[in-house]
């Protein structure tokens, strides 16, 4: 390379490398994203893709003036492919609209082919063993020699969702909406109205796919659905597949027609169906790989980011009751079940004061018991309420945003 085109490359590069930095900047003067749209997983891919381009390193010269604007456009146009994966998620999010304008601007800016290759996508965390064991659980502590990084969420009453990272939310959500979608299990909760003219809903049907993996497991389907829990997949089977003798897939209850137990050796997974009072629930134990084992398109899962912001109730503010002495009588009652005053005991108190009826509050009651057998550590069981008129924390995605700032301010 010439030496003034080096020192073109140099004084140039600096500032494309603070473009990504601009477009965050401006994002994160919006309001916060719903948790349905990912758009925060586009922009770290693009801040990734963009971070070494032109950089030297031991005993290689630094890209030329074409490769570096060549990588940039790749980016650009794998950034602009995640922003069109989420277009269906993020419609109305003006964090995801203003990344979208800029993007057309920077393609534009660049000279930019709208046709031509993409940045390598980040690879998808790998969830199961290599080879061909099916025993997932086996097969991890025998090559790791530690146990397993397991993972628990829950569904419940009218309908409250305890994710993956232990956040708590009730949530306001109508019709089928995904709680799991990754490589290997797809798993649709379907909430109704509790009555006619209700603004409560629970959940009335739970279908769980499970996808073909290997030799280990065809595709497999459990459906349940109110006074139905059947203890067998919905073709009449209460097993598939078999490695070394054992089961791979067995569905078994200890209550017929309200109860089933569902294990998945080949992904160390257990599930838990229940009907509890008029409405289902849901209760899962699976390792963390297996858990963020998803594609960005599969951007909408309640037990990972919880249900979206538009959908969600403050669990702190239950319906108002008749009189006083309804909401006092309701207070004893989950008490008695609940001795904890954690946010078990404030869903079963929101699920009597919402349907009136006593037997709702068994569907927390069972949620805190499969807590319990599900989560390693007793302490991380009794989630505490947060009162809504605490201090603002800073987000997790935030912070993490705010490194990479850190970053790439120093490299501009």
């Amino acid at each position: 390379m010439e030496p003034r085109a080096a020192a073109t490359l140099h004084t140039e590069l600096p500032w494309k490398r603070c473009l990504p930095l601009a477009l965050l900047l401006v994002q994160l003067s919006f309001p916060r994203v719903e948790a349905s749209c990912r758009i925060l997983r586009c922009n770290s891919d693009f801040v990734a893709a963009t971070l070494d381009l032109g950089s030297s390193s031991t005993g290689s010269a630094a890209l030329s003036r074409e490769a570096v604007n060549a990588g940039y456009c790749s980016a650009l146009r794998s950034y602009a492919t995640c922003t069109r994966r989420m277009a269906r998620a993020c419609r109305g999010d003006l964090a995801y609209h203003s990344a979208v304008q800029g993007i057309e601007d920077l393609l534009i800016q660049h000279r930019c082919p709208r046709a031509g290759p993409t940045a390598q996508p980040r690879p998808l965390p790998q969830g199961t063993l290599s080879g061909d064991s099916c025993l997932y659980e086996k097969g991890f502590i025998a090559r790791e020699g530690h146990d397993l990084d397991y993972l628990h969420c829950s569904v419940f009453g009218d309908p409250h969702v305890r994710t993956f990272s232990h956040d708590f939310q009730t949530c306001g959500v109508k019709g089928a909406w995904p709680l799991i979608d990754n490589e290997y299990l797809y798993i649709q909760a379907t909430s109704s109205p509790t009555g006619p003219g209700s603004n409560g809903t629970v959940l009335s049907k739970i279908t769980i796919i499970f996808k073909s993996w290997r030799h280990c497991i065809d595709q497999q389907l459990y459906q349940a659905e109110l006074d139905n829990v059947p203890a067998a997949f919905a073709d009449g089977s209460v097993w598939s597949g078999e490695r070394r003798g054992q089961h791979v897939l067995t569905v078994r209850t200890q209550s017929a027609g309200v109860h089933a137990e569902i294990r998945a050796a080949h992904i160390g997974t257990l599930l838990v169906v229940r009907q509890s009072g008029r409405s289902l629930s849901l209760a899962m134990r699976s390792p963390r790989a297996v858990v963020e084992a998803f594609a960005p398109e599969q951007d909408l899962q309640l037990c990972v980011w919880g249900c979206p912001a538009s959908q969600r109730i403050d669990r702190l503010r239950p319906p108002s009751p008749s009189s006083p002495a309804v909401a006092v009588a309701a207070q004893a009652h989950c008490a008695a079940l609940l001795p904890v005053r954690d946010v078990y005991y404030q869903a079963c108190v929101f699920d009597l004061l919402t349907t009136g009826d006593l037997n709702a509050s068994a569907a927390a009651v069972a949620a805190q018991q499969d807590a319990h057998t599900m989560i390693p550590d007793p302490e991380s069981v009794h989630l505490l309420p947060i009162a809504s008129a605490q201090p603002c924390h800073l987000r997790p995605d935030l912070l993490l945003l705010l490194g990479i700032l850190g970053t790439l301010t120093r490299a501009c």
